[in-house]
């Protein structure tokens, strides 16, 4: 069976073709964030051909990931595999044609640029803001198009944004956000949503690769009410984006006031994760929303919040957080993301 004979069936459509499939098999995509979202792209970029892949993910599968986790499987949660080498692993058995490059990393300004240039296409399958934000500085310092994506309760959206043609990320969303935000560790989640998000994510990718016309809008959808919404964000450009007009990457930037800081706190066990951008942050309301995941505790200062025996995590009103259980940054920044949020 030839390598076109494998996808018969996308190449009848009109619009992908041969020319169109010979472009997927000669690109490079690279996913930042293999859980819900990333999980459902990789499987259909893999399985449309996409040449080459780069999985890039910090954590390990676990039970809880199954319900929507789609590459993932029981026997990766018992031996706690990494979630891209249990994602390769199953990819690979899909279609061994494909190049899938795993990158067991936690995301940051030190590697950010090594590992997302000379990329075809970034496509978001990440949780959090900050991680966003970073990936908008490297795509739009190297002219990369991206897709972002988002999936929360029964709430998901995605937008195409494409360097010099497109808002970019930071001209939609000027400031990251002041308030703690909702998580599937907080709120949860339902698969079917991640299905739909990443898959519109996955065919914006491959119109992207194939010079198709992409979304103009943010598209939104409720899946629980069944509502949707569009955003026409074709002429969103900010004349004074401080990353796609004046080319000033404060998420690469080590000295910027946007970034945070994560230091070791030298024979405590704990790390602290500190927002160079201060804020005021409403404690109670964040205390409500723990307890569906912890035991919390506090007072009108601070909150302090254990989702298990080992890890305690106190949060200060200033944004201010430390991590009790650990010494481990990469830990630190995952129970973070998965219970405070941005």
């Amino acid at each position: 069976m030839s390598d076109l004979e494998r996808y018969s069936r996308q190449i009848l459509f009109q619009q992908v073709g041969e020319t169109g499939q010979i472009k997927l098999q000669n690109s490079k995509v690279a996913i930042v964030g293999v859980g819900a979202l990333g999980t459902v792209i990789a499987n259909h970029l893999v399985r449309s051909g996409v040449g080459y892949i780069r999985l890039i993910d910090r954590d390990l599968v676990e039970l809880s990931n199954l319900q929507r986790q789609t590459l993932f499987d029981e026997e990766d949660a018992r031996l706690q595999f990494p979630k891209v080498i249990a994602a390769q692993n199953r990819l690979n058995k899909i279609n061994s044609t494909v190049t899938v490059d795993a990158v067991i990393a936690d995301l940051n300004l030190d590697n950010a640029e090594e590992l997302l240039t000379e990329f075809d296409c970034i496509v978001d399958g990440t949780d959090n803001f900050n991680t966003r934000f970073l990936i908008n500085d490297v795509a739009v310092k190297y002219g990369i198009p991206w897709i972002h994506g988002a999936a929360v309760s029964s709430r998901g959206m995605f937008a195409s944004i494409i360097p010099g043609i497109t808002p970019c990320y930071r001209c939609l969303f000027p400031h990251v956000p002041t308030a703690t935000g909702e998580t599937c560790d907080t709120v949860g989640v339902l698969s079917p949503l991640t299905d739909i998000i990443g898959s519109f994510q996955a065919m914006e990718t491959m119109k992207i690769l194939m010079g198709e016309k992409t979304t103009p809008n943010l598209e939104q959808i409720d899946i629980w009410d069944y509502t949707t919404m569009q955003m026409d964000i074709s002429e969103g450009r900010n004349p004074n984006c401080p990353t796609c007009v004046n080319h000033q990457f404060d998420f690469l930037n080590r000295s910027s006031e946007l970034q945070v800081v994560y230091t070791t706190l030298c024979g405590r066990n704990t790390v602290q994760i500190n927002p160079r951008n201060k804020r005021d942050l409403d404690v109670k309301n964040l205390a409500v929303r723990l307890k569906k995941s912890g035991n919390v505790s506090g007072n009108d200062f601070l909150l302090r919040f254990a989702p298990d025996e080992e890890i305690s995590i106190v949060v200060f009103r200033d944004a201010r957080v430390l991590v009790h259980g650990t010494n481990d940054v990469v830990k630190a920044k995952m129970l973070y993301s998965k219970y405070i949020g941005n």
